[in-house]
């Protein structure tokens, strides 16, 4: 795990400093990324640089030092992740003859004598793992990046211009590319739209204008002759996919496996075995997070099942019930009999971090559990380098309580004729919310039933029954502000998978859809960004064993009974687990990994909010309806609705904003 950065052109002519000077000084923006090594390579005569920053996970000697030359010279590559079969990438070079005087065991140098052999694309079709790659083909005169399947790895990208030349930049962070002379940080009010309906920017966009995401699973070639005279050349140049989770998807719906519960229950379990084995590879100390719940309990599981030693596990808890699972985990820890380490956090450890978060996410990203999760990173780092965890389950098994709501909500409101449906949910927001609560208090039973803030209750409930498809409700459920142009000035939202432009997923039902479309966006730009961001802030790799390829190609050919079963997700995934933990350990509802935002916007960070959101500043800086924004605040406050998650996409944004103002 590292962090990557460099350009192409525009370089030599700024004027400013040496260019190995600044890419050293790019790189050092990301040292929490690599804090063990800083390696630099610029070519003058073509004006392409690369910097590395090093955490050292495997071949801890000088030979797994980046940026690494192949045994050539062709290729030069900054890499950042881990490629967890690249001891039988090896063997196959050895088989063909191929196999270059290995010089150290670094999966980096495996790479590259790949590239030799089997060219990039070849190459990185073969790899299993998680990684953001620039590579130099210095005979072909090309930049080429790549991205795995999923997006674990973040890689920023885009054409800047200054003094009329081209120049174009790429690497792990924005700030890495903020200190370049080329550098325009002209925010994009189109993108913020984004961040307020998803809570985080989807790929491709960025919060800058001209900066891209790479989209997972596609690799990026970029000739340099694409960037000599003015660079008018430099917008034919897409990325190509190698791989696609959409493809992957259908492909599964049309080729399902066959074979009896037992047996498939056993071939999940082999597998999950062998990519956990591999990814227990690593010459540092090795550990990971542990909730409790069927994912990470999954994890440990097979992960201690293999080791000779008890494996390091990792859980923070909460004292308010309604948000720990520290308790649950320990259970779990001790029937395994794995190293446990747990960590309750007070409300001001955790409020701590709040000041923190705009520079450790360096984009504005406003999913709350981004505090546990930089909670428990920083409790794992202080033992271990590397933590594996259980992410990605949910999305790939079924997990989310959604999926069924949704499927059967619609399935009883499609046999009401849609004019009903609207009329239904105009006649519940007739009535204001507080109106509402006042019904609350004079109906007997109706408080009870469905506890505090009626009103905001029905509301929402009112959004369900104006759906007018099972896509609507979906993109209802996971959406934060309905209509983000009415809030961002100047803003028109693009297309997304969520609001337009969405793969056929020919063959998958309604609930597969819900996961896939999950695959696609919130499990890389939401979940896969906020575990990366919050440990490589403290230094500590993360792997993520479901997202392994092999283990999507074969959770999407499993028939759909596999992961739902008696109005539960995650059924043979389940079954996998119980062969190691007792049902009863996790038998219980699922619960988020999160915090009590709502009452600590009204309490503890009540101050810090009115300032992020006082009205004259919100007019001053020109990028939110204040009007609309200080209406959700005051009702917030007052109690009469619940718009915490709300709220927290626009604070996100405004302390992110003071963060680069300084």
């Amino acid at each position: 795990m590292c962090g990557i950065v460099g350009y192409l052109g525009g370089s030599d002519r700024h004027g400013i400093e040496p260019d190995e000077t600044l890419l050293k000084r790019m790189a050092d923006t990301i040292r929490s990324r690599g804090p063990d090594d800083c390696g630099v390579w610029f070519d003058a005569s073509d004006g392409v640089g690369l910097a590395h920053r090093r955490l050292a996970i495997l071949d801890l000697s000088p030979a797994g030092h980046q940026p690494m030359h192949s045994a050539s010279g062709r290729y030069v590559i900054i890499f950042n992740g881990e490629i967890y079969n690249h001891l039988e990438l090896r063997e196959d070079l050895k088989q063909l003859g191929t196999a270059p005087q290995w010089r150290g065991h670094s999966d980096t140098e495996t790479l590259l004598a790949g590239f030799e052999a089997w060219g990039v694309e070849g190459t990185i079709r073969r790899c299993a793992g998680m990684f953001a790659i620039a590579v130099v083909d210095r005979r072909a005169r090309t930049l080429t990046l790549v991205r795995d399947r999923i997006g674990e790895k973040p890689l920023y990208y885009g054409w800047q211009r200054r003094d009329g030349r081209a120049c174009f930049l790429f690497g792990s962070e924005l700030k890495a590319l903020k200190l370049h002379p080329s550098f325009n940080a002209d925010i994009d009010h189109d993108a913020l739209c984004l961040m307020m309906r998803h809570n985080y920017i989807p790929a491709p966009y960025s919060i800058y204008q001209g900066i891209r995401k790479l989209i997972p699973g596609c690799l990026l070639t970029i000739p340099w002759s694409a960037v000599e005279g003015d660079g008018g050349a430099s917008a034919q140049f897409e990325p190509k996919p190698y791989w696609s989770l959409a493809q992957a998807a259908e492909a599964g719906c049309r080729e399902r496996r066959q074979g009896d519960d037992e047996e498939l229950v056993g071939e999940l379990d082999s597998l999950l075995k062998t990519v956990i084995g591999q990814q227990m590879i690593s010459d540092v100390p090795l550990g990971a997070f542990l909730s409790g719940g069927v994912d990470s309990s999954a994890v440990v599981a097979l992960m201690q099942s293999q080791s000779l030693r008890p494996v390091k596990t990792f859980t923070i808890g909460f004292d308010e019930n309604d948000y720990n699972e520290a308790v649950h985990a320990k259970k779990v820890a001790e029937h395994l009999g794995t190293e446990h380490t747990e960590l309750y956090v007070t409300p001001k450890q955790a409020l701590d971090v709040v000041p923190r978060l705009p520079a450790l996410y360096d984009e504005p990203f406003a999913d709350s559990s981004q505090i546990p999760t930089f909670l428990v990173s920083h409790l794992a780092r202080q033992n271990v380098t590397v933590s594996l965890s259980g992410d990605g389950g949910d999305e790939l098994f079924g997990g989310y309580t959604r999926y069924l709501v949704a499927a059967g909500v619609w399935q009883k409101l499609s046999k009401v004729p849609a004019p009903l449906r609207v009329l239904a949910a105009k006649s519940l927001t007739n009535l204001s919310p507080q109106t509402w609560d006042g019904l609350g208090r004079m109906i007997p039973g109706l408080k009870k039933r469905l506890g505090g803030r009626i009103g905001d209750k029905v509301h929402k409930a009112a959004g369900v029954f104006g759906s007018d498809s099972i896509e609507s409700l979906y993109k209802g459920l996971v959406s934060h502000w309905d209509d983000p142009e009415s809030l961002v000035l100047g803003g028109r939202e693009p297309p997304t998978f969520l609001t337009g432009c969405a793969p056929e997923l020919a063959g998958l039902s309604q609930v597969e859809r819900m996961m896939a479309l999950d695959m696609l966006s919130y499990l890389p730009d939401d979940i896969l960004a906020k575990v990366d961001r919050a440990a490589m802030g403290v230094s500590l790799e993360t792997r993520v064993p479901f997202l392994d390829h092999r283990v999507i190609e074969y959770a999407w050919q499993l028939p759909q009974t596999m992961k739902f079963r008696d109005g539960q997700g995650k059924w043979a995934l389940r079954q996998v687990l119980y062969k190691y933990v007792p049902r009863e350990l996790i038998e219980r509802p699922k619960m988020g990994f999160g915090i009590p935002l709502d009452s600590w916007l009204s309490g503890p960070l009540r101050d810090w909010a009115e300032d992020l959101l006082d009205e004259k500043r919100l007019q001053q800086e020109g990028f939110f309806h204040p009007l609309l924004v200080r209406q959700k605040w005051e009702e917030h406050l007052a109690g009469r609705r619940n718009w915490s998650y709300h709220l927290w996409g626009v604070l996100m944004f405004q302390a992110w904003l003071a963060e680069q103002r300084g």
